[in-house]
């Protein structure tokens, strides 16, 4: 399929060079698509605690609200292997209004179908698709910034944009348990398809730098999948990058289940306690992702990246130890706006360094490759915990993560 070149919905133009060097609170294309990007994740938020709230009203059963929550998951990784092809032959423009839109219509359908009495199967066949339209768009968003912004700004904007969704990911629960609370389950799950309607309309309204418009070569879908692979083997920095984020999230995924764990069963405290030592995390991640640029700027990609992880494994193995709550709230926040501030580096790196027509392959393969073994980790990190305790594992993983920082001082990535 021939590229072609996005432009705006009501002027046709792209936006000049002139408007991508001013400060992005001056930019009223990245503006607007930030706002965007907020209301696409407030929803998605809705959806992670409206949904499951559904099927434990209707059912009772903890067993069905895991299956339900099992089948998104499954369906999202199966979708990421497949999306940066799709994202790079399509307009990326069209493909993020579309998503918005399918997800809205979709998650539209439950509350009217509710008026009628529950249908639980509904979930079972509309949170599956959601979630693989769900992987499009993310995949999608992230080809998008480097045109909005410019290479110079792609960090900064990566950090606005990583600190918004994660206050929307802390807002997006909360108001949907309002919500929930006050009218139903399935009036949160028709918020959430508002958000995504209006995120969609946003959008509409943001001019894109033109990509080429010439076809390139038609190429068979396994040499498409191929194609991200190929470009991380060959790039140094990043291909020494993959491997050590395969073992940091092999290592990390399962912090959330740990910290929630060592409250709850170590140090005796409530739900109340956990949801405001996570609301605290929160808070770093939204600091790490707002300095991140300016950090970088000063310091280099390298030295951030490797001390980001460092401090992350510290922090993570003196977690099981601290005996008091703002001591793991402080050291959870440590490591949630490291992690941050790593993850924001390394996905600028990777816009930065990559061709236009294979970002949406690259950023794809990037994600499955280094997420695979994620889901393990955590299974095995909770299973070491719940047999031998928070501490000693911690500090297993903590030190495993701060070698992991060690390695990469022995790659590319030291001098990038």
């Amino acid at each position: 399929m021939p590229y072609e070149a996005q432009r705006d919905g009501t002027t046709g133009k792209s936006p000049s060079p002139q408007a991508r060097s001013l400060p992005l609170g001056r930019q009223r294309d990245f503006a607007v698509f930030w706002a965007a990007q907020t209301l696409s994740v407030l929803g998605d938020s809705f959806a992670l605690i409206a949904l499951p709230l559904l099927v434990l009203e209707t059912t009772g059963s903890l067993a069905r609200m895991g299956l339900l929550t099992a089948v998104g998951g499954a369906a999202s990784v199966v979708a990421a292997v497949f999306a940066g092809v799709v994202v790079d032959r399509v307009d990326r423009r069209r493909l993020l209004i579309g998503c918005d839109l399918v997800r809205m219509v979709l998650y539209g359908v439950i509350p009217l179908a509710w008026l009628f009495g529950p249908r639980v199967w509904l979930l079972y066949a509309v949170l599956p698709v959601c979630e693989a339209v769900g992987m499009l768009f993310a995949v999608g968003y992230v080809t998008v910034v480097r045109g909005l912004v410019g290479t110079g700004r792609l960090t900064e904007a990566n950090g606005r944009l990583n600190a918004t969704a994660a206050a929307a990911g802390v807002l997006g629960p909360a108001c949907a348990g309002v919500v929930a609370a006050w009218t139903g389950p399935a009036t949160a799950v028709g918020v959430d398809a508002a958000s995504f309607g209006v995120s969609a309309l946003c959008t509409f309204f943001v001019r894109f730098r033109s990509r080429p418009s010439e076809a390139p070569e038609r190429t068979g879908l396994w040499r498409d999948l191929r194609t991200g692979v190929a470009f991380l083997r060959g790039h140094p920095v990043l291909r020494s990058l993959t491997v050590l984020l395969f073992v940091f999230s092999f290592l990390t995924l399962g912090l959330n289940d740990l910290v929630i764990y060592h409250l709850k069963h170590d140090l005796g405290h409530d739900d109340g306690t956990v949801g405001t030592v996570l609301a605290v995390g929160a808070l770093g991640t939204i600091a790490g992702a707002l300095l991140v640029a300016r950090v970088r700027r000063r310091l280099g990609f390298g030295a951030v990246w490797t001390g980001s992880v460092a401090l992350c494994g510290l922090a993570f193995a003196g977690l099981g130890w601290a005996r008091d709550v703002p001591a793991v709230a402080l050291l959870t926040a440590v490591f949630l706006a490291c992690g941050g501030m790593a993850g924001t580096c390394s996905m600028s790196l990777r816009q930065e360094v990559t061709p236009e027509p294979l970002l949406g392959r690259v950023t794809s393969a990037f994600w499955t490759l280094h997420y695979s073994a994620a889901p393990l980790g955590a299974a095995a990190l909770t299973w070491a915990a719940d047999h031998h305790g928070t501490a000693p594992v911690g500090l297993l993983a903590g030190t495993a993560c701060v070698l992991v920082a060690g390695a990469a001082l022995f790659t590319p990535i030291r001098h990038s």
